[in-house]
This record gives structure tokens, sequence and C-alpha cells, in this order.
């Protein structure tokens, strides 16, 4: 269930940031919406690695639709893989 709180609890911040740990941030509302949310620094660093390997992952895709793509054969070959 998530910890949802109004932002005016920041006011006794402590507080708050007990209750956020890995996998459980805090979402803050204002005026009964939500505004923020407050995630542990390793959710955080999880979510923006994430985020940049789906990012290199587009950019791939992208370029196999765009040149061709390689086949096994020649992606082994410019990694230096030899098979025996």
């Amino acid at each position: 269930m998530p910890n949802i709180k109004p932002v005016s609890d920041l006011r006794n911040y402590t507080e708050v940031l007990r209750d956020v740990a890995v996998g459980t941030p805090v979402f803050l509302t204002k005026n009964g919406r939500g505004k923020y949310a407050i995630v542990d620094i390793k959710d955080y660093e999880k979510t923006q690695a994430s985020l940049e390997m789906l990012s290199e992952l587009a950019k791939g895709r992208k370029s196999g639709e765009e040149q061709g793509w390689l086949n096994l054969q020649t992606v082994e070959e410019n990694l230096g893989i030899i098979h025996e």
C-alpha cells in the first residue's frame, strides 16, 4: 500500500524520511493531489540506469532499422569471439 502524506508533513521531515526505504517511496500531496515522491537513492539510481539502458536499446533498434541488422557471425567477429 502506498505511503501518502501531505506536503505539510515535511515540517517534521525526520518522520517522513524515516518512512522512506528501498522499494517504499513516500508520496507527497499538495492540495489533495500527488505532487512529489521521495525515494531511496538506490531506487533512484536503479531507475536512472534502467532509463539509460532503454535509451541505448532504442538507439540500437533505430540503427538496425535504418542501416540494417547484423547477423550473428558478424557480431561475433566484431567482438573477437572465436569458435574452435
